[in-house]
């Protein structure tokens, strides 16, 4: 007979709604497989945007008429319930925690996952709920300082978006490389951003950071809410634009400032890069946490069944670090 087990399936493309809890069956792992008891995994910005499938262009990777992946998630944190047979680096009981990518999944009870995807071993000390956001932020803002923006000790960095999921990572990250930090943020995370390390801090409710007068090497957009037009003015002659959030403008930009200028606007997809990539960043991040450097900020917790309801809190732009999906209490 088989078994069954709870996950969200979205219907199609839409809003929240069209998130519903169902009983699917238990994948089944293959030679290479691992499957995985899921007791915490990820709910971000990035699942919204899939949810709705926008931009249209990112239908080419998701699915054209409805996602290729009806259950949506991609970071997890879990117990190893079954090997297949020619795994070799992971045993029945073992915690772990990763990212499927563009495998989704990991909004379920269960999830099978390869295993040499972005799966790693946990820390002892790290818990599921802390290691099922840990692709989200961390990941990519590794990923943006260091691969894309290539980030130097003494540079001047400024977060756009610092009290969310990125710019919590980003802050941390920026200053453990010798940066020199400026958050932006509204009124309410002010104290939030500056526990952080942030050396500066822009209240965006009172003042806009592209009228300031200052100047800086990166500007990270983690939201973004802003543009390589608006900031190309405060960047230093050779400044780089850094934004996650890809929109037609931004690619304009991006192919324009490769062929004329020294000041750069870039976008990255930090899931497409290979698994091996992603499992080094991953291991960097893992060194970090031990050595007390990073820490992850949980804004809510939310059980399975109102993944829809942390769509919408994501969606409403108050979130304050990383929300997380627990499965299994």
């Amino acid at each position: 007979m088989e078994r069954m087990m709870k996950a969200i399936v979205a219907t199609g493309y839409g809003g929240p709604d069209v998130l519903k809890l169902k009983q699917v069956p238990v994948p089944e792992p293959k030679a290479n497989e691992v499957l995985v008891e899921v007791h915490a995994a990820s709910a971000t910005t990035a699942d919204g945007m899939m949810r709705t499938g926008k931009p249209y262009v990112g239908r080419l990777v998701t699915g054209i008429l409805k996602p290729k992946h009806a259950t949506p998630g991609t970071g997890f944190a879990g117990v190893v319930k079954t090997i297949g047979s020619q795994v070799k680096d992971f045993r029945k009981g073992d915690r772990v925690f990763g990212e499927t990518t563009l495998g989704f999944s990991t909004n379920a009870e269960y999830v099978a996952v390869r295993e040499n995807d972005v799966m790693l071993p946990m820390p002892d000390n790290l818990s599921f709920v802390e290691a099922a956001s840990f692709c989200d932020g961390h990941l990519t803002s590794l990923n943006f300082l260091t691969g894309i923006g290539h980030i130097q000790a003494g540079q001047k960095i400024l977060i756009n978006g610092a009290s969310g999921s990125l710019g919590t990572a980003a802050i941390q990250l920026a200053k453990h490389f010798g940066a020199e930090v400026t958050g932006v943020c509204s009124t309410r995370n002010v104290g939030l951003v500056k526990s952080l390390g942030a050396d500066h801090v822009i209240d965006y409710t009172k003042k806009d950071f592209t009228k300031l007068g200052n100047s800086y090497d990166v500007v990270y957009d983690t939201i973004g809410k802003s543009s390589f037009s608006k900031c190309k003015y405060i960047l230093t002659d050779s400044g780089v634009y850094l934004s996650p959030v890809l929109r037609f403008s931004l690619l304009v930009q991006m192919a324009r400032t490769a062929l004329f200028g020294k000041k750069k606007a870039k976008f990255g997809a930090t899931g497409l890069l290979s698994e091996k990539e992603l499992r080094k960043l991953l291991r960097e991040l893992v060194d970090l946490f031990k050595e007390g450097r990073l820490k992850t900020l949980i804004d809510r917790q939310y059980p399975l069944e109102k993944v829809a309801e942390a769509h919408t809190y994501i969606a409403s732009g108050h979130k304050k670090g990383n929300v997380v999906i627990v499965v299994k209490p």
